[in-house]
């Protein structure tokens, strides 16, 4: 590959007064329909809206603090998803009964999965089975690999006029021969629990706009590290993979709390360089044991999203789960690292079911 040169901004950082934090943090909350908790926690995923106020560069910089040395001995925090999940599955029970009780009725999520792809059939298990231990209804259409679009399209029709259905998932990826755009644009923008729409996608990305939903996996990324309190404000965060899916979504996330992101992908050039730089590394390549040691910088944060089957006999269904980062060597240099599985997973099944109980809230005031 060839050489990339690296150009470093310094910049100095101004101190905001709390009266204007408030009053930017307050911006978020709009339209009214939404309880001051559920605000403040779509608020707290999507980040402080502060405005861009750039500091003049004074004409002799001064010499900087020398860096904290580094605890080479402290062994590395391993986040967990699995208590995380635990905590927002028992906390969406509560709003299930509570919504049962309220308006005599439950949320309903529809899951539709095209083919025979053992991976996509285990992701589907996982999330049937999460909508049954929070009370959430669970409808799962299943087509085979030689059905048509259009009959995949009718499926999704089907949902989006069912008004027990609040929230529709159509499993990716689809075979080949099948226009996912079309398919994943049929469904109801106030369904769209999986937050692929265009309309929920441009929000994200527009400062000071609330998009109805996140996609699950991005949104499971900022719960991890918000839920461990890591610092993500002017943090250097490398994204690696810009799908869709996780990594358009979740470098978008970043920037909306002020971090300065990087996206790695199948064409970067050095991308260990450009990673081996990051205060944060987020990866979803879909590239087992991608990321080596060798490309973190010590100290570093690692979220895991790659979840990628490997054959193994002995497993229960002849495959496994490893990761895109090499867990024995990262482990050695990161100061906290999500494990696959364990990590980032049962976090993003809990984003969903949060995306559906929203889903269902909204709609359950429309009616009244």
């Amino acid at each position: 590959m060839g050489g990339a040169m690296a150009f470093t901004w310094r910049l100095t950082k101004r101190r905001m007064a709390p009266a204007l934090f408030s009053r930017c943090h307050a911006t978020l909350i709009v339209g009214g329909s939404k309880t001051e908790k559920e605000a403040a926690t779509t608020t707290s995923i999507l980040g402080p809206d502060l405005p861009d106020i750039w500091s003049p560069l004074p004409t002799s910089l001064p010499r900087p603090m020398p860096m904290p040395p580094v605890n080479h001995a402290a062994p590395p925090t391993i986040i967990d998803g699995k208590s995380i999940a635990e905590e927002i599955r028992s906390e969406i029970s509560a709003d299930v009964l509570h919504l049962k009780s309220s308006y005599g009725k439950v949320p309903g999520l529809a899951v539709i999965l095209v083919g025979q792809r053992r991976d996509s059939q285990s992701y589907v298990r996982y999330k049937i089975k999460a909508c049954n231990q929070v009370g959430i209804r669970s409808l799962l259409a299943q087509l085979p690999d030689s059905c048509s679009e259009d009959e995949v399209v009718d499926s999704v029709t089907r949902f989006n006029q069912d008004p027990s259905v609040h929230g529709i998932l159509v499993q990716l990826p689809l075979p080949q021969h099948m226009d996912e755009e079309r398919i994943l644009g049929a469904i109801s923008l106030q369904k769209d629990v999986d937050g692929f729409h265009p309309l929920n996608v441009g929000n994200l990305a527009l400062r000071g706009r609330q998009p109805l939903f996140i996609p699950c996996a991005a949104k499971a990324c900022l719960q991890l590290l918000l839920r461990h309190q890591i610092d993500l404000m002017g943090k250097h965060a490398v994204v690696i993979g810009r799908s869709k899916v996780v990594g358009l979504p979740t470098s978008l996330l970043l920037q909306r709390h002020h971090a300065t992101v990087s996206i790695v992908h199948a064409f970067t050039h050095r991308p260990e360089e450009i990673t081996r730089e990051a205060d944060i590394v987020i990866s979803a390549a879909g590239v087992a044991n991608l990321v080596r040691g060798s490309w973190l910088k010590r100290g570093s944060v690692v979220i895991d999203v790659g979840t990628n089957p490997i054959e193994d006999p002995d497993s229960e269904h002849g495959y496994r789960l490893t990761g895109d980062v090499h867990f024995d060597e990262a482990v050695k240099v990161a100061s906290a690292i999500t494990p696959v599985p364990g990590g980032v997973g049962p976090v993003t099944i809990a984003m969903l079911l949060s995306n559906t109980l929203d889903a269902a809230k909204e709609a359950f005031r429309s009616s009244v």
